[in-house]
């Protein structure tokens, strides 16, 4: 058995590692062939004059002698800056070859841009920018697109251009017609990008249904956020999602980076199983991850030059933090660290060169989009494999066990055969080993039943508090239902909240919430006298109380008691005194027809929000049965 699993984990390694260099091979020969664009357009050569010093009128920039201007890159970054920056580049009539043709800025973040096409005495002139909604453009591409004048005469094209972002100008010239086959070439590529990455983001989402596992609910954020975030770098947020959404848009990168970088550091921590080995990180992680939260918001607020390069900075810590515990765990062989850690490489790599070629330290010859595109197609392909490997090993696991149990099972029949065969041997000799192997098997049969009964108590005692929690809750509440239908009986329900218990959680950590939520927990435990009622840990500092046959008023005047008592018993931490006080809403009702009891819980939950809306600290009893 420990050969052949030693064998499945050679070939899964090897498994992985061939179908990550497919996935690339594949990856880059599709997209190379279908956007290869250098048999229809071509980079012109730039020439650009110092930012900011430029004339103010196209005429004075045009008597302008060509030492004020110096060739440079296509495509050139400026990197940031929000002075205005001119370039300027020609157009042989050779070059147009008598076709319609386009001049494509391939950035679509800039904010402002103006360009000027001067064919002698004629001129015609552009403009464009995210600035301005979508759907004033001229040609609604998701890059900035201009339509050359029909005709074959030699052009002298400048540009102005200015964005509070960074300031990157990548210009192609395009004859129409291969433009338009190359524009459906990449729509259909970017089509099943996003696809896949929304197949993979709803189907984690619904294995978060079945299993409630928080991981998958985790990279679902990560999944939608980052395809968000791909989608405004490329345009496509833009031209189809928010269109009109002009102070949006400036932001939207900012926003959605953030929030895609503060789902990948929980995902991370919680796939990596981070807080069962190494305390020291599990405070790094979250550390990065309030960091992010922080900056998610406020790209909403500050200026984009800002929230980006305090974005780029936390990016940097996150891809040494992420990948140096995931290849410190593979050291260790704990989980399947080593494979996550080939996983995220890919994105995490074309992430940080994307971010240095944006910031203009690198001038990469391929788009910094295409290379996030890469990154995560590739990350995703291999944590969906990284999942199927972690479901055979739990397959496997669970044959193991199987195969465990048979082998009891034989043995226990085997053991039933000796007993057979010295009862044939001889009758006294067999009395007393059946008696003394009865007697075996009945203290095992007992130890495994009161194991059975503790490990059931343990699947419905909440953790923290050391009650009932809420798997025990919904149990009981669907037996006491069918009591009071069964006995026409009242049962009333109490739903009882921590005030402000975020404002306790923030001034004084987590660790002290817990604290006052065992202190709750622990005086209603106390308070409730009766066997029949029940209290259990709803949810978060929520508490849920089973009074069976108790009628509304009743119910109302206990939980009023339990909120005073609590209102009068601080909790007390490290001598300081932290005061308490709870938010109820009771209901009462005779249970009349299946389902009923689920009628009276949103109902006392209801009570719980008007006592909320209230001011807090009250109980609000309801007068009204569910029918």
């Amino acid at each position: 058995m420990q050969l052949f699993a030693s064998t499945k984990l050679v070939t899964e390694k090897w498994l992985f590692i061939l179908t990550s260099l497919l996935v690339v091979a594949v990856l880059i020969v599709i997209t190379r062939s279908a956007l290869d664009d250098t048999q229809h357009s071509f980079s012109p050569d730039l020439r650009a004059t110092v930012a900011g010093t430029s004339p103010g009128t196209l005429t004075e920039l045009e008597a302008q002698t060509n030492t004020d201007w110096h060739p440079v890159t296509n495509p050139i970054s400026f990197g940031y800056s929000d002075k205005a920056h001119w370039v300027r580049f020609s157009l042989a009539s050779a070059s147009l070859d008598s076709q319609p043709s386009y001049i494509e800025i391939d950035y679509p973040l800039l904010d402002n841009i103006d360009l000027w096409v001067v064919q002698g005495e004629a001129q015609h002139h552009f403009s464009a920018g995210d600035n301005e909604p979508f759907n004033q453009r001229e040609l609604r591409y998701n890059s900035f697109l201009f339509a050359l004048p029909e005709n074959d005469r030699p052009a002298e094209v400048f540009v102005r251009v200015q964005s509070s972002s960074v300031v990157k100008l990548p210009v192609k010239v395009w004859q129409r017609q291969a433009f338009s086959e190359y524009t459906a070439n990449t729509n259909l590529i970017m089509g099943l990008f996003f696809g896949l990455l929304l197949a993979i983001g709803l189907s984690n989402l619904f294995f978060f249904f079945t299993t409630r596992n928080l991981t998958f609910l985790f990279y679902t954020g990560y999944v939608l956020c980052f395809g968000l975030t791909l989608a405004s770098l490329h345009g496509f947020g833009y031209k189809y999602l928010w269109p009109n959404q002009v102070w949006f848009q400036s932001q939207a990168v900012g926003f959605l980076a953030s929030a895609t970088l503060f789902f990948a550091v929980i995902f991370s921590g919680s796939l990596l199983e981070v807080r069962q080995h190494s305390p020291f990180f599990t405070k790094c992680f979250r550390a990065l991850a309030l960091s992010f939260l922080v900056l998610t918001v406020s790209a909403l607020l500050l200026d984009y030059a800002i929230s980006i390069k305090v974005f780029l900075m936390l990016l940097t810590i996150t891809v040494i933090l992420i990948m140096g515990v995931a290849i410190w765990f593979a050291v260790r062989r704990i989980n399947i660290a080593g494979y996550y850690a080939l996983a995220w490489s890919a994105l995490l790599i074309s992430a940080l060169s994307a971010s240095l070629d944006n910031l203009g330290v690198l001038n990469i010859s391929i788009p910094s989009q295409v290379l996030l595109v890469y990154g995560a197609t590739i990350e995703a392909l291999m944590l969906s494999f990284i999942l199927a490997m972690s479901y055979s090993r739990q397959r496997d696991q669970m044959m193991q066990a199987k195969e465990q149990a048979l082998d009891q099972e034989r043995e226990s029949v085997s053991a039933k055969q000796e007993l057979i065969e010295l009862q044939r041997r001889t009758q006294d000799e067999l009395e007393y080993k059946v008696q003394e192997r009865t007697l075996e098997l009945e203290i095992a049969l007992r130890e495994l039943s009161d194991a059975n009964r503790e490990l059931e108590k343990l699947n419905t005692i909440d953790p923290l508090t050391g009650i009932r929690n809420r798997r025990h809750f919904d149990k009981r509440l669907q037996a006491e239902g069918r009591r009071s239908r069964r006995e026409q009986t009242p049962l009333a329900l109490a739903m009882i909240d921590i005030d402000h218990f975020k404002q306790i959680n923030d001034q004084y950590g987590h660790s002290v919430g817990d604290t006052c939520i065992r202190h709750v927990a622990q005086m209603l435990h106390s308070l409730l006298k009766r066997p029949s009622d029940d209290v259990c840990r709803y949810g978060g500092e929520e508490f849920a109380i089973i009074l069976p046959n108790t009628e509304t008023e009743g119910a109302g005047q206990l939980i009023e008691s339990i909120r005073q008592q609590l209102a009068d018993t601080p909790c007390i931490i490290d001598n300081e005194s932290i005061s308490l006080t709870l938010s109820g809403g009771v209901a009462s009702a005779i249970i009349s027809h299946e389902d009923a009891e689920i009628e009276l819980l949103k109902l006392a939950d209801e009570r719980l929000y008007a006592a909320k809306q209230a001011g807090r600290n009250r109980v609000v009893v309801t007068s009204v049965k569910p029918h």
